[in-house]
Formats: structure tokens, sequence, C-alpha cells
């Protein structure tokens, strides 16, 4: 999920790149951030939206515009972790995961 949700991000140019980081215990993700011309984060906030206790479903034709279009919305679906622009073009609805802008 972890690993898809970072591809999601890259996919829609908020982050770089992506590298996994074998170890004994267990794998780590290190993540490249971009930046503007100005050398400001491209990320400004990220807001979980499901929690454990309290998940938010949508249907397709409800899915949530983060700042007018500005943001994504990452969502689960039957078909993976897509953003909310490829799940419109998709036509599917799934569990809200978090809103990146």
């Amino acid at each position: 999920l972890k690993k898809r949700i970072c591809f999601v991000l890259k996919e829609e140019h908020f982050i770089r790149d992506t590298m996994l980081i074998k170890d004994d215990k267990q794998d780590l993700i290190r993540v490249f951030l971009c930046y503007d011309k100005d050398n400001n984060p491209v990320i400004n906030g990220i807001k979980k939206i499901s929690k454990p206790g309290c998940r938010n479903y949508v249907s397709s034709l409800d899915i949530p515009k983060v700042l007018n279009g500005m943001g994504i919305s990452i969502l689960t679906t039957s078909k993976g972790v897509i953003s909310n622009k490829k799940a419109e073009l998709l036509n599917v609805g799934g569990e809200v995961l978090c809103q990146v802008w």
C-alpha cells in the first residue's frame, strides 16, 4: 500500500522518486521530494481522511476535489490505489485514504 501511494504521488509529480532500502528487520522507503523553481516544496499539506476506526467510502459521483483540482485525493478501489483524477476516468469509487495539495 505504501509503495503504491508513493507511485501515485510520483505519477502526479508531487515527489521526484522513491528508493526501497532492504534491511534485516524491515524494508524502508526513501522518498525524494519535488521542489519548484524558488526551492519551495511542491507538497504544501497532506490530510489523512480514512482512519482504522472510521473509514470514508465514496461513490464514483461523490469523489472529492481538493482545492478545485490543484490537489489530489488518493483512493483505494477495486482497480487498485489511484488518484481521484484516474478514478473519475475509470468511473469507480472506493475508500478515500488521504488528500494532498
